[in-house]
């Protein structure tokens, strides 16, 4: 066992084996009162309520005890030859990582349990809904908890079996089965890549849970090419579960769900792409090929995204590529080895996106406020580069305060490079409306987010480093820095440009394509539809068919 992981106590282990179990007691609830929809959404309620305190008990555990880990007896030997033996083995682990990611899964699916009621109040199906909904809660949670690889590997694809319920639930909306039927291919790509993987890793160390699995890796003087093989895979599956370009569309076009179902896949399910990387930590931070395939993949999902937001009126469909952007963020910092700044990003995400998406009724009212409020003069280039600048040496000077040295970490640097970006908003905004007194507090705010920034760095490093989660890549190439760096160079030039040239050649040049995407999504959609059509519901007095394989790009949007 890793030096770092004692063993689970009794109390501890029964308070983590209590948010999974609870959740299928409410599925099975759901089932057996069949149409008394009342009953069943009270037994969710009560249950979704238990497994966060149950989450909440086991943080405080946690804190307490440290780190811990309980192996359960192994159900299944695919194979004992000398050094080989595999096993499907239920273990427990209580860490940092796991911990966090409990306490947000429970708080989330407490919220959007609590919220699905008189959002659907009336609709039919809703046992079938309660159903869908706590079992994908009840693998969610079961895929944070566990220590072993297999059992990972099976609650993904066992969550994203039961997400599919809750996006098909409209069953008479034929572009939400399309979005779904996009994904259910999808996320079959990304679960036989991910079982690779954990096959690969299996054959190779000896062992699927994962403190052995790492340890082993760590031990090894150099990866050996299945390793390197299995690390791909790992990343190609979190890059195709996180919606990253090309296959990003049904991410946008799942919009025809019900609301909190949006929120649960936007703040919860989508994330675990991030989870995974943070989790196997050092067997995909060490390959190089790994890290520059998320980096790259990643850093240009997060920019395109970006762009295309601002061509967006419809507050979830901005909403969604929004959240295609943030994802790409994350695993760009899984691959430049930043785990803590993915975690944090994480959490912070997943926090803001279910509040989003559970508010955007209030869209039409903020609308309206805006309308009420006299526009701010625009911003000229050098007002935009100067707040630029500004920012560079806020972050810089935080950075430098809190010990960070450049030629020590390059990648958390790059880091700070974006957020100096993306504070001239903040520094330029009060430079117009408020002389002196503006810019004093404009430089305020952004150095205490700076330091802010930074110091959570440092908190969440200390956390997850208790926790064993890995450890950034030993030989972090330069150019992946450099890249990095210029595609949000680039991306901050192209919105400065836009905003202060609304109308100028650029924007009148960028924004069709932009609106479309860049017409990416159209070509995975003519490829799904080749390979297996969705099937829609007939119209009244029409047969049953399967979709046009050429869908129309704006019907789908």
């Amino acid at each position: 066992m890793d030096a770092n992981l004692l063993d689970l106590s009794p109390w501890r282990a029964a308070l983590l084996a209590l948010a999974p179990l609870t959740y299928l007691g409410a599925a099975a609830a759901a089932t057996a009162l069949g149409q008394r929809s009342d009953t069943g959404w009270r037994v969710a309620r009560w249950c979704a309520a238990l497994a966060l305190a149950a989450a909440l008990l086991s943080l405080g555990g946690l804190l307490a005890g440290g780190a811990a880990l309980l192996r359960g007896p192994a159900l299944l030997m695919p194979g004992d030859a000398g050094a080989l033996h595999l096993s499907l083995n239920f273990s427990l682990r209580s860490d940092a990582l796991g911990g966090t990611m409990l306490v947000l899964v429970s708080f989330i699916g407490w919220v959007i349990t609590g919220f699905s009621q008189p959002y659907l109040g009336g609709a039919p199906g809703q046992p079938r809904y309660i159903r869908s909904l706590m079992l994908t809660l009840a693998a969610v949670s079961l895929l944070v908890l566990t220590n072993n690889l297999a059992v990972l590997a099976l609650a993904w694809i066992a969550s994203s079996l039961a997400l599919h319920g809750l996006l098909t639930f409209f069953e008479g909306r034929p572009q939400a089965l399309i979005a779904a039927h996009k994904k259910f291919l999808a996320s079959r790509v990304a679960d036989l890549c991910l079982l690779g993987g954990v096959t690969l890793i299996g054959l190779q160390l000896g062992t699927l849970e994962i403190d052995r699995a790492i340890a082993a890796a760590r031990a090894l003087p150099a990866l050996p090419a299945s390793l390197q093989a299995a690390a791909i895979l790992l990343a190609v599956s979190a890059l195709l579960k996180c919606a990253q370009l090309p296959v990003h569309g049904w991410l946008i076009q799942v919009m025809e769900a019900p609301t909190p179902v949006s929120a649960l896949l936007h703040a919860g399910v989508v994330n675990l792409g991030g989870f995974l990387l943070i989790r196997v930590g050092t067997l995909v931070a060490d390959v190089p090929a790994a890290q520059a395939l998320l980096v790259v993949v990643g850093s240009m999902t997060a920019v395109v995204a970006a762009l295309v937001m601002m061509t967006r009126v419809s507050i979830k469909v901005s909403l969604a590529w929004s959240t295609c952007a943030q994802m790409g963020f994350m695993l760009m910092q899984c691959g430049l080895g930043l785990h803590e700044l993915a975690l944090l990003h994480l959490v912070a995400h997943s926090l803001y996106k279910a509040h989003a998406f559970l508010a955007a009724g209030g869209a039409v009212e903020q609308n309206r406020l805006r309308q009420m409020t006299p526009p701010t003069p625009p911003l000229g280039a050098a007002t935009w580069v100067g707040g630029a600048l500004v920012g560079m040496a806020v972050v810089a000077a935080a950075a430098l305060a809190w010990g960070i040295r450049p030629a020590a970490d390059p990648a958390l640097w790059a880091m700070g490079g974006i957020l100096a970006l993306a504070l001239a908003p903040l520094l330029t905004g009060p430079l117009l409306r408020s002389g002196a007194l503006g810019a004093g507090a404009g430089l305020a705010g952004a150095l205490l987010i700076a330091l802010a920034y930074f110091g959570l760095h440092a908190l969440f490093s200390g956390w997850l480093g208790a926790a064993g989660a890995g450890q950034a890549g030993s030989a972090l190439a330069v150019w992946l820095v450099v890249w990095v760096l210029a595609s949000f160079g680039l991306l901050f030039v192209v919105q400065g440009a836009v905003r202060i040239w609304p109308r100028g050649a650029l924007s009148r040049w960028l924004y069709p394509s932009l609106f479309a995407g860049l017409y990416l999504d159209e070509l995975f959609t003519r490829l799904t539809f080749r390979l297996w059509p969705a099937r829609v519901p007939a119209l009244p007095g029409t047969l049953a068919r399967p979709a046009a394989p050429q869908p129309d790009a704006q019907t789908l949007a």
